[in-house]
């Protein structure tokens, strides 16, 4: 049997920013924090530097695309670099059979 990981959980941006706020200006350890809001300590610092970095614009939200719509996504790139190539084929024939008639 396989066994199937454990889902994400998502954060909402108010939650991120609120846990941030907590570690900076609280006195107390990040793993005291981190144990009451049920995260990791490192996920609060990765937070915090994204806050720093990016500001406002920091946890846009969407989190990682489904494997189904990457499955998607990546086989409708590989058709139409397919479809691409085969252009590129028929712009070639044509360009040759052209020359011919005259």
């Amino acid at each position: 049997m396989t066994q199937r990981r454990k889902q994400y959980k998502t954060y909402t941006k108010e939650f991120k920013q609120e846990a941030v706020r907590l570690m900076v200006e609280s006195d107390r350890l990040a793993t005291e924090i981190a144990r009451e809001l049920g995260i990791r300590r490192n996920q609060l610092y990765k937070w915090k530097d994204q806050l720093q970095e990016k500001g406002d614009k920091a946890f846009p939200g969407g989190g990682r695309p489904k494997k189904e719509a990457q499955c998607e996504l990546s086989q409708l790139k590989q058709e139409n670099e397919n479809l691409r190539e085969e252009v590129e084929i028929l712009k070639k024939a044509a360009a040759y059979f052209a020359r011919g008639l005259k």
